[in-house]
């Protein structure tokens, strides 16, 4: 047979394979019993077309279904059309004294916080000390990590905060206390710093994002038309995506994102691209004693928890200081994650994307107002955070009030539980299609 004879053999075969697939979404799709207006919603939400046949509907939202019908509801989409208003008008929105930094306010949040750390420190000396029954040991020592962690987690926001220049109006002071608060915390601060300020510079975009870049479907392991049952079953299983979620909690953070820049954008693949040097793709020659400086300052720390190993012993130092770091590792994933994955966030490509558009392209979450008090509000300001990347925790409350009012259906905010809504993400969020100029998470 020559080569049309095989040519029309194999496009009869691949219509077959799509009339199957097709058939199998239609008889499968958890979206069936929705009304067919509100599959159009769905579409015109996602950037689809709402025309056509109601079954065209289903097969065009079914990479999308999982999200849309998940047992966790999930918010609104960002709505697609361009903001009516401009950057500066959000700016007017605000009052002009929320964007006044304080050093002595700044100072006095720090101090607190370093006080509870010392505090909690100090009370865990009685948990082995011989006061308490050792079984007590066995629910303290895991309080003690969840409190310290979550503690150090906000002395990490506060070095945050300096590597934005919102800590103090003075350069300076700003970057001295950032190095000195990140590299306690194993941090090399002025190279986060620097790719930190290129994340907020292109969040939302597909391709420049510095971090959470959304994995493509093709860089996913999956063509377009696909199906690889058995290896969904396996990957869908709950104690295997659970595996998997306690994997990027664990280690996303170090040495995922530090050391090998983990889901950071696929320009630095097969380039240097480690946090500690100075020659990696993501700096430029300006920048190269700023992140030496970053090193000595981690590898300073790393002596310190070394000499304290040798002088009170390896298991001392796990309880009092390297579980609740790990702790606060985890926080940061899991804060950072659920800012920029759901299936209700847009990420853009080629013109569709701009700075404004991108930061929008975040969400306000609350983990309660014991922790959003603790970590600094970080997470449900963050938004703002975004907008106005030099304006003190302090003040982003108040300022997310008058933000929220202005953008309307622009401000993204998720009451989902946070396990629910990570869970949501993580099971829901696997790639965005190769093509498009503007996307949405889908899953397998």
């Amino acid at each position: 047979m020559g080569r049309g004879g095989r040519s029309a053999h194999a496009f009869a075969a691949g219509r077959d394979d799509r009339i199957v697939r097709a058939q199998h979404i239609l008889e499968g799709s958890v979206l069936a019993d929705n009304k067919t207006e509100e599959l159009k919603q769905f579409a015109e939400e996602r950037g689809l077309k709402t025309s056509g046949k109601r079954e065209d509907l289903l097969i065009a939202l079914h990479p999308f279904s999982k999200g849309i019908a998940h047992r966790y509801p999930a918010p609104k989409p960002l709505p697609l059309a361009r903001p009516p208003f401009k950057f500066s008008d959000v700016q007017k929105a605000v009052p002009r004294h929320c964007f006044k930094r304080n050093l002595a306010t700044s100072a006095t949040h720090l101090a607190s916080d370093l006080i509870m750390v010392a505090t909690f420190g100090y009370l865990a000396t009685f948990i082995s000390g011989g006061a308490i029954p050792a079984w007590a040991g066995w629910l303290l020592w895991p309080t003690y990590w969840f409190v310290q962690g979550t503690q150090m987690t906000g002395v990490w926001v506060l070095a945050h905060e300096c590597g934005h220049q919102s800590f103090s109006e003075s350069k300076t002071i700003n970057n001295l206390v950032g190095l000195v608060c990140h590299s306690a915390l194993l941090v090399p601060y002025h190279s986060w710093r620097i790719t930190h300020a290129k994340h907020h510079n292109n969040t939302g975009s597909c391709t420049n994002d510095e971090v959470f870049c959304p994995p493509v479907r093709t860089d996913n392991g999956k063509s377009p038309t696909a199906e690889e049952d058995m290896a969904e079953l396996v990957h869908e299983a709950p104690l295997v995506q659970m595996f998997w979620i306690i994997f990027m909690l664990v280690l996303g953070w170090m040495p995922g994102y530090l050391c090998f820049n983990a889901t950071g954008p696929s320009k630095y693949n097969g380039l240097a691209k480690s946090h500690f040097n100075p020659w990696a793709k993501m700096f430029e020659e300006r920048d190269r004693m700023d992140i030496v400086t970053s090193d000595l300052g981690f590898f300073v720390a790393v002596a310190g928890i070394c000499y304290a190993v040798h002088a009170l012993g390896f298991l001392t130092v796990a309880k009092f200081y390297l579980v609740p770091y790990m702790v606060t590792n985890a926080y940061l994933v899991l804060i950072t994650y659920l800012q920029h994955t759901d299936v209700f966030m847009p990420h853009f490509r080629g013109s569709e994307w701009d700075w404004f558009r991108g930061a929008l392209c975040t969400v306000d979450r609350t983990f309660g107002p014991v922790i959003d008090h603790v970590i600094h509000h970080i997470a449900d300001t963050h938004v703002c955070h975004h907008l106005f990347s030099k304006m003190p925790f302090y003040h982003a409350q108040e300022a997310t009030e008058h933000i929220r009012a202005f953008l309307g259906d622009y401000h993204l905010s998720d009451t989902t539980p946070i396990p629910k809504a990570l869970w949501r993400s993580f099971t829901c969020c696997t790639h965005v299609e190769d093509v498009g100029h503007t996307v949405f998470y889908q899953a397998h």
